[in-house]
């Protein structure tokens, strides 16, 4: 059986902090919007982890597929083959892209493309969640 939990969790608090960030709070500094910024980002990166060694075993126990190599693009490119997700495979190398981007930003231009692209990664982490799990997201 999988356990789901780790991922749950990091997806409810990506979804929370997230949703901190895109709340304007006029009483909080820019140093503060920053971190929250910063935090956003972080858990990002947590779920992202979280989600593709989950999917991986995913695809092994629950498809059946071969084990497949030990890096998120593969998982996600036989995810796509085995239809489990609903957005498209270049959405998920969008987010594969932006993994690894936060890992060397070094100007905060690649993390504001990040923080851009959360809204949708959460979204799509949620539907994928819902697949796996076959439980409604609360």
């Amino acid at each position: 059986m999988i356990d789901y939990s780790k991922f749950r969790s990091s997806l409810k608090r990506l979804q929370q902090q997230n949703a901190n960030y895109r709340h304007e709070n006029p009483a909080l500094s820019d140093l503060d919007r920053e971190g929250i910024a910063e935090s956003v980002i972080q858990r990002f990166e947590t779920c992202y982890d979280c989600l593709w060694k989950v999917l991986k075993r995913y695809l092994i126990e629950e498809l059946g597929v071969g084990e497949p190599p030990n890096s998120p693009k593969p998982i996600f490119r036989l995810a796509s083959e085995n239809d489990v997700f609903a957005s498209s495979i270049e959405q998920w190398f969008k987010y594969v892209e932006a993994r690894i981007d936060t890992s060397h930003d070094y100007d905060g231009e690649k993390a504001q493309a990040c923080l851009a692209l959360v809204p949708d990664f959460i979204d799509d982490a949620i539907g994928l969640y819902q697949t796996m799990t076959g439980a409604t997201w609360e």
